[in-house]
C-alpha cells in the first residue's frame, strides 16, 4: 500500500496480535478509525450503556487527536449495541457528543462483542478539508 497512507495506534494490545491499526488517514482527508470500545489501559471501564459509549468515543477521540483532528470533523459513526434495552442510552450520549456536529450515523443491534461486559462498540469516520 502507498506511503501515503497514515497509520496510527493507540497501543492496545490487540493491534499488534491481529494486525491493525487504531486509525488509518487516506490521501485524500478520508480517516477511518477502527471499532472502539470501553477499553482503556487494557481494562474494561465500568459503567452501563451510556458511560461505554462516551469511553468508546473517547478512545476514538484520541486516535483522531493524533492526527491533528477532532469531534467537529467526523463525518460518519457505528454504534454497534448488544441489546435494543441499550439504544436510548447509547443515542443520548451520541446526542451530547455530536448535536452541534450532527455527522451521518448508524445503530445496529448485534448479538455480542469481544467480552460480554462490554454493550457497545463505535467506529468513526473523519474528514480532513484540503487533503495533504
Amino acid at each position: 500500500m502507498s506511503d501515503s497512507v497514515n497509520r496510527i495506534s493507540s497501543g492496545a494490545p490487540w493491534e499488534e496480535k491481529f494486525g491493525y491499526s487504531r486509525a488509518v488517514e487516506l490521501p485524500n482527508g478520508l480517516v477511518l478509525v477502527a471499532g472502539c470500545t470501553s477499553v482503556e489501559n487494557g481494562q474494561i471501564s465500568a459503567g452501563g450503556p451510556y458511560e461505554q459509549t462516551v469511553t468508546s468515543f473517547k478512545v476514538a477521540f484520541d486516535a483522531l487527536k493524533q492526527l491533528g483532528l477532532g469531534r467537529e470533523d467526523v463525518v460518519r459513526t457505528r454504534m454497534y449495541v448488544t441489546h435494543a434495552r441499550d439504544v436510548d442510552e447509547v443515542g443520548r450520549a451520541h446526542k451530547e457528543l455530536f448535536d452541534d456536529v450532527r455527522p451521518a450515523a448508524s445503530m445496529i443491534i448485534v448479538s455480542g462483542l469481544v467480552d460480554p461486559s462490554l454493550v457497545v462498540e463505535v467506529e468513526v469516520e473523519a474528514y480532513r478539508g484540503g487533503a495533504r
